[in-house]
């Protein structure tokens, strides 16, 4: 999503870039491309024609157009009314301090509330948590099937009325506080019914849930959240409003967001119906769930990437304690092929290579597609194959991988020898480069104590001479037609 906005606009960007001076008349025809771009991107056409003129208004400003780099001023100002647009700052959700806390999720048929439900789950879970999952989609077939599923994956209880007993969905979800306080779940999470469309008898059934939780307690429901899809498009703001005139809304979250739509409907409902964006749906699998930041995403838009999602997603997949057992192997010149191993399977929890690609600053939706074409997945896949059909003993020891092995490995992973004799010439190359570099470090640290090559030496008695010149402490004096010794100063 927003590949062809992201193109289209750093288009716009580097043209300008490449005027060096800047004019009125420069700014008024990149305002047109970022307006066609938007609207191209399904942007509501209010929301475009009020977004294009508070740029245009700051990018003609004096200290713009006079400034030493104009270019990057006006990347600026769209970067920041892009933030604005997609609501400033992140807004999280509303956990009470007395629980439980009740989270609804509502939103038209298909757009992913029961697999958010899940989601929202094992997130809580991951925190420490007990949530609560209760079906209150008594209509959709399979619907309370689905969640049971889903709670089983993440352990996470699931509370439903027995089909026998015919409740109404409001009546489930008080049934749900009361269960909820009798076994200490903190979270409640309602998975209600969806609709092909708005229609009267979904938004009175939810009103009255909402009616009927609030008796209970006046603060329930702590949050009201409208699940929807991002490929629907501008309809997305049509039925937000309705959503928000009957339930007043408190957020909104976005599902299908790594789908290859055009991504207006992100841009457009926070701006028309004035509600927080909280979360991103960005997979089919339950932990494919990120926190929304509308600085990041706007970063990400303008191809400047997320550098501070990407470290998060890091800190999250990567074990602290294998990291600083690698770096004393690297150190100490012992990286072998469990360590290689082991390092495939870190980075395949980061998730698919090409959503880490779209993190990084100046990578563009050719360079991912040049990335897909070669299908990096693939090739690792093929060599964490290639290490599996090794014994311990060869991993540790790629060396002792001799004629004979190497047929055998070669049959093992189904691949030719010469694919084998590749690979293990590359990872000698690897783990040659990995210890020169290591070594490089050591010896700047040796010539350099005080920070590396080029930072100052501290100063101090008997460090530097008392006219400031020379690295070399103050020796002995050397006798006529002696020799010096090699190290004057004793060592």
């Amino acid at each position: 999503m927003f590949e062809a906005l992201s193109d289209r606009l750093q288009g716009v960007f580097q043209r300008l870039r490449g005027k060096g001076r800047v004019n009125e008349e420069d700014v008024s025809e990149a305002m047109r491309e970022v307006r066609l771009a938007l609207l191209e991107a399904d942007v509501n056409f209010k929301v475009v024609k009020d977004f294009v003129a508070r740029v245009r208004e700051k990018a003609i400003g004096t200290e713009v157009l006079e400034s030493l780099s104009p270019a990057q001023q006006v990347v600026k100002i769209v970067n920041d009314e892009l933030v604005e647009l997609l609501g400033g700052e992140e807004t999280r959700l509303n956990l009470s301090p007395s629980p439980p806390t009740v989270i609804m999720l509502c939103g038209l048929q298909g757009a992913g509330k029961t697999t958010l439900a899940g989601k929202l789950g094992a997130l809580f879970k991951k925190q420490g948590r007990n949530p609560l999952l209760v079906a209150c989609d008594i209509y959709r077939p399979a619907a309370v099937k689905q969640l049971q599923v889903l709670g089983s994956q993440i352990k996470v209880p699931v509370f439903a009325s027995p089909p026998e007993e015919h409740k109404a969905p409001p009546i489930i979800a008080r049934d749900a506080v009361r269960h909820a306080a009798a076994n200490g779940n903190d979270i409640i999470l309602l998975d209600t019914a969806g609709r092909l469309a708005i229609d009267e008898p979904l938004m009175r059934e939810l009103s009255d849930m909402k009616s009927m939780l609030s008796q209970v307690s006046a603060q329930f429901p702590h949050e009201i959240l409208l699940v929807v899809d991002a490929m629907v498009g501008q309809d997305a703001v049509n039925f937000a409003n309705e959503f928000n005139e009957n339930l007043a809304l408190t957020g909104l979250v976005m599902t299908k967001m790594d789908g290859d739509t055009r991504g207006g409907a992100a841009l457009s409902i926070r701006a028309v119906t004035g509600v927080p964006i909280k979360f991103l749906g960005v997979g089919e699998k339950l932990d494919a769930l990120e926190q929304f930041y509308p600085d990041r995403l706007a970063s990400r838009i303008l191809g400047m990437g997320d550098i501070l999602s990407l470290i998060e997603k890091a800190q999250d997949a990567i074990d602290e304690k294998q990291a600083a057992d690698l770096e004393k192997k690297l150190r100490e010149s012992k990286f072998d092929l469990n360590d290689f191993l082991s390092q495939l399977e870190q980075m395949k929890k980061l998730g698919p290579l090409e959503n880490i690609m779209k993190m990084l600053p100046g990578v563009n939706s050719a360079m991912i597609d040049e990335f897909q074409s070669v299908d990096a997945q693939k090739v690792m896949e093929r060599k964490k194959a290639i290490v599996q059909s090794m014994t311990l003993q060869e991993r540790a020891h790629p060396e002792v991988i001799n004629g004979s092995r190497r047929k055998r490995i070669a049959a093992g992973c189904g691949q030719t020898v010469q694919e084998l004799n590749q690979f293990l010439s590359e990872f000698d190359q690897m783990r040659k480069m990995m210890r020169t570099m290591m070594g490089s470090q050591g010896e700047n640290k040796k010539k350099f104590p005080w920070g590396g090559k080029g930072s100052t030496p501290p100063a101090g008695p008997g460090l530097l001479p008392p006219d400031g010149g020379g690295l070399r402490r103050p020796g002995p004096k050397m006798p006529k037609g002696g020799k010096r010794r090699r190290f004057p100063f004793g060592h």
